[in-house]
């Protein structure tokens, strides 16, 4: 098994900055891919931002400009920066990652969710 744990979120006014974690650990290869992702209350669950093994970037126009993700490979963390948060950033954020275990599989696992609020 797999488990992804989430820290950070919580409540921030708008314009301010928040910061998320997300430690892999478990049966695990190797980590692909790792990324975050929202969902705001009667909304689809959006991509924020990914990032590849080798450190490609990919961000929702959303948020450009604004949020930065990083990823430690040693210590298979994916972290995500949100400066000049907006109300519309509340959501509950995620964190993915598709793992390659020690028993050969590809498989995808979500973390149980953080709560990000950005009060106006």
């Amino acid at each position: 098994q797999v488990q992804l744990v989430e820290s950070g979120g919580g409540l921030v006014q708008a314009g301010g900055s928040l910061g998320l974690s997300c430690s892999a650990s478990g049966s695990i290869h190797s980590i692909n891919h790792m990324g975050w992702y929202r969902q705001a209350p009667g909304k689809l669950r959006e991509s924020v931002a990914s990032i590849t093994s080798g450190g490609t970037t990919n961000y929702a126009d959303s948020v450009k400009g604004r949020i930065t993700i990083s990823r430690d490979n040693a210590k298979n963390t994916v972290n995500l920066q949100m400066n000049s948060l907006k109300p519309d950033d509340t959501a509950v954020y995620y964190c993915n990652a598709g793992v390659t275990t020690t028993w050969g599989a590809r498989m995808n696992y979500w973390g149980q969710g953080t709560q990000v609020t950005v009060s106006s």
